[in-house]
């Protein structure tokens, strides 16, 4: 199978090559490198010590015998999306080219606007470039829990069935995004939506929960080959950074009451989520939408969980409460269907004590590299006054 993966030098979008590749696929990977000119403008970087994308792919020719054809290009440049779906002609595009920090797009109106704009711009370039050159391509394109939000009903899989006024449908599930990020995921939603149905193309939206976790089966095999591991409060996702700040010895950052809940899973469990959804493709004029998590935790729950493993280890971990960075329910009902993908086969990777005893392990390789001024909430959802990066 012929894969395109944009942004593929990412936390995801890296070891996502790796497995296809590692399975006899052709892949092909697209990226401009501004994931890594954001989080060096932010004061930070990836724990990990990761090379250019040029070295890292020679590093997998050399462990595995396989390619990766790499384009060096941004997906919001319509002419170079183009050219390039054009001349790899993709049976599956696999779509993570997008800013996808909400903290970054709530920092100022620049970072905003710059969010929007790549993101619903990218995506569209990339709808157009499937409708003229591969209408038979499947677009798996990464969403996020997000864009449903915190309603006070059972979340479904995209879809709801209603019934008003005597009359009965079955449409998109209503959505309560919660930043200006997650609204630029409604949008692409919304976009993808309208081209199956007027354009007949096929698409799966992965509506993914938190994603943690710092190695996969193929990065595992060479150090070359480890993805980035961001641990900063615009980057790094909860339980990583937890897992991270138990290391280095600075307090859980728990915003507020930490009783926010949301879907979590295994960055293995993204890669065999992506893969299934690649594999049992969605039928033509077909916008499936799968949630993309395994299990359930409140932010609480993560930070005892970590304070327990890192003690078990011998660190002293402490919880420590901020005040909330962000407009959010801290309390608040959280039930949200995900049969679909279990339904094709996803075999979950569940999180125990042990699981992050073996985060832990991996990242006191690399702790020395951990940047302690990145870490602290900064960045407020409705400031006193603007915040700059």
């Amino acid at each position: 199978m012929r894969v395109l993966i944009l942004g593929g030098d990412g936390y995801l979008g890296w070891p996502t090559a790796l497995r296809f590749s590692a399975r006899g696929h052709e892949v092909t990977v697209v990226d401009n490198f501004v994931r890594r000119r954001w989080v060096d403008g932010v004061g930070s970087d990836s724990l990990t010590p990761i090379g250019g994308l040029a070295e890292r792919i020679d590093a997998w020719r050399e462990v595995s015998g396989n390619e990766i054809r790499c384009f060096v290009g941004s997906v919001e440049d319509g002419e170079f999306l183009d050219g390039v779906v054009a001349e790899t002609q993709p049976e599956v595009v696999i779509h993570y080219g997008q800013q996808a920090s909400a903290p970054y797009s709530m920092a100022s109106r620049e970072k905003a606007v710059e969010t929007q704009h790549g993101n619903v711009i990218g995506n569209l370039n990339l709808l157009f470039a499937i409708r003229d050159h591969v209408p038979e391509c499947h677009l798996v394109k990464l969403g996020t829990m997000g864009e449903y939000g915190q309603p006070e009903i059972d979340i479904e899989e995209g879809y709801i069935e209603i019934e008003h006024k005597g009359r009965r449908d079955t449409l998109p599930f209503p959505k309560l995004p919660a930043s200006l990020y997650h609204c630029s995921k409604v949008h692409d939603s919304t976009n993808i939506h309208f081209a199956c149905r007027t354009w007949g193309l096929r698409a799966t939206d992965l509506n993914q929960g938190v994603v943690y976790g710092i190695e996969t089966d193929e990065t595992a095999d060479d150090e070359r080959l480890i993805t980035r591991f961001d641990y900063d409060e615009i980057f790094g996702t909860v339980l990583n950074r937890f897992c991270v700040q138990a290391v280095i010895g600075h307090p859980l950052t728990v915003y507020g009451t930490g009783g926010q809940t949301r879907g979590f899973l295994n960055i293995r469990d993204t890669l065999q989520c992506v893969e299934l959804a690649a594999l049992n493709p969605a039928e033509a004029g077909e916008f499936r939408v799968f949630n993309q998590f395994t299990e359930q935790f409140s932010v609480l729950e993560l930070a005892q969980l970590v304070k327990h493993a890192g003690e078990h280890l011998g660190y002293s971990v402490e919880i420590q409460h901020y005040d909330n960075p962000r407009v959010e329910k801290e309390e608040h009902y959280y039930n949200a269907i995900h049969t679909k993908l279990l339904d094709l086969g996803l075999e979950p990777t569940l999180l125990g004590e042990e699981l992050v005893e073996s985060m832990i392990h991996a990242i006191e390789r690399h702790k020395d590299r951990a940047i302690e001024t990145a870490i602290d909430p900064h960045t407020r959802w409705n400031p006193g006054e603007p915040v700059q990066l």
